[in-house]
C-alpha cells in the first residue's frame, strides 16, 4: 500500500507537467516552472530527508549551467550528452562541497555551505575565459532530442522544447522517489531524525550525508543545464548565493520530507513571482511576509496545508457515504 501511496505521487508530478500547458500561454514559463520543481527536490533531498540546509545549490545549478553551455558552444554536443555532463559537474562539485561541509553541524554547517556559494561565486566572475565573466556565456544553442543523430523530438519552439524537459522531468521525479523509498532514503530518514543513534547503530552517516550530496548536486545540476539551453544564456546570477535562496525558498514554501511538495512550491515560487512582479517591483517584500506566515503557521508548508483540507473533507465525505449504505439498505429491507 505505501509504495502505491508514492507512486500517486509521481502520477501527480506527471499530472503537472501536462496541466501546465493547458494553464498557462507561455511556453518558456511552463518550461522555468518544472526546471526549478527539479533544483527543488534535489534540495528537498537535503533538507527533508537528510536535515541538511544548504545554501550550496547556486553552486550545482550554475556549475550545471556553464557546463552546458560550454559542451554546447565547443564541443558541439547533442543534448543528452550535454546535459549528462551538466549533472555530473553538478554531483563533482557537490562531492567536493559535501566532502568539507559535513564535517560540521549545525550553523557552521550552513556558514560553510554559504561560502562556498560565495567562492565558486567569485571564481566564476574571475575565470572569464570559461564562464564569460560578468557577461556569462551567451548564444548557447538548443539541440533536438536526438539518439545515434536520430532526431526524436525537436527543440525549436519553447512548447517542444518544454516537451523534452517535461519527459526529463517525470523520469527523474521517479527515479528519486525510487531513492527515497529505497533503505538509503529510510536510512537518510534515520539520520535526519536521530544522527548519533544512526551512528551508533553502525552506519556511515558522513558516507551517507555524501552521498545525498551528491545526489542532489546531480538533479541540481541538470536543472541548471536546461535552464542555461531555455534561455540561450549561462548568466553569473545561476551560480550567485540569491539562486541558492530561492531554491530553498521554494522547497520550505512547498514543504519537506515530500518529493512532490517540491513540486508545488517550486510551482507557486515561479507562477507568484511572474505574476506579482508585473504588478508591483517590490513584489518580494510580499514574498517575504509569506516565508514568515509559513513559519509561523505552516510548517509542513504547502503540501502540509493540502493534507490538512483533504484530511478536514474526508470525514464529510465518509458520513455521506454511511448515510447512502443506510438508505440503501433500508430501500431493500
Amino acid at each position: 500500500m505505501k509504495q502505491i501511496a508514492h507512486f500517486r505521487y509521481t502520477l501527480l508530478a506527471a499530472a503537472v507537467a501536462l496541466l501546465l500547458p493547458l494553464c498557462l500561454s507561455s511556453g518558456t514559463l511552463a518550461t522555468e516552472v518544472l526546471v526549478f520543481a527539479l533544483a527543488a527536490l534535489g534540495c528537498n533531498l537535503l533538507l527533508g530527508y537528510t536535515g541538511l540546509m544548504s545554501f550550496g545549490q547556486g553552486i550545482f545549478f550554475g556549475v550545471g549551467s556553464y557546463t552546458a553551455g560550454v559542451v554546447l558552444l565547443q564541443l558541439k554536443l547533442a543534448l543528452l550528452p550535454s546535459l549528462a555532463l551538466a549533472a555530473l559537474g553538478g554531483a563533482v562539485v557537490a562531492l567536493l562541497v559535501g566532502w568539507f561541509s559535513i564535517r560540521q553541524r549545525g550553523t557552521y554547517f550552513v556558514m560553510l555551505t554559504l561560502a562556498f556559494a560565495q567562492m565558486f561565486y567569485f571564481l566564476a566572475y574571475t575565470m572569464k575565459n570559461v564562464t564569460g565573466g560578468d557577461n556569462g556565456l551567451l548564444d548557447i544553442p538548443r539541440p533536438p532530442l536526438s539518439v545515434f543523430g536520430f532526431t526524436l523530438l525537436p527543440t525549436n519552439s519553447s512548447w517542444q522544447y518544454y516537451t523534452v524537459v517535461a519527459i526529463l522531468f517525470v523520469l527523474v521525479f521517479w527515479l528519486l522517489q525510487r531513492v527515497v523509498d529505497s533503505v538509503l532514503g529510510r536510512t537518510l530518514l534515520a539520520v535526519r531524525d536521530n544522527e548519533a543513534r544512526a551512528s551508533a547503530l553502525g552506519y556511515d552517516v558522513r558516507l551517507l550525508k555524501l552521498a545525498a550530496f551528491v545526489i542532489s548536486g546531480a538533479v541540481t545540476g541538470l536543472a541548471g543545464g536546461l535552464h542555461a539551453m531555455m534561455t540561450g544564456v549561462a548568466p553569473l546570477s545561476n551560480i550567485e548565493y540569491h539562486t541558492s535562496e530561492s531554491i530553498l525558498i521554494m522547497t520550505v514554501i512547498g514543504g519537506t520530507g515530500n518529493l512532490f511538495a517540491s513540486v508545488l512550491g517550486a510551482s507557486f515560487y515561479v507562477l507568484a513571482g511572474n505574476w506579482l512582479s508585473s504588478l508591483w517591483p517590490r513584489w518580494l517584500m510580499l514574498l517575504g511576509f509569506l516565508l514568515i506566515a509559513v513559519s509561523l503557521y505552516m510548517q509542513k508548508g504547502l503540501f502540509g496545508l493540502a493534507v490538512k483540507l483533504v484530511d478536514a473533507l474526508r470525514p464529510a465525505r465518509d458520513e455521506a457515504a454511511k448515510a447512502k449504505e443506510v438508505i440503501a439498505e433500508e430501500k431493500h429491507s
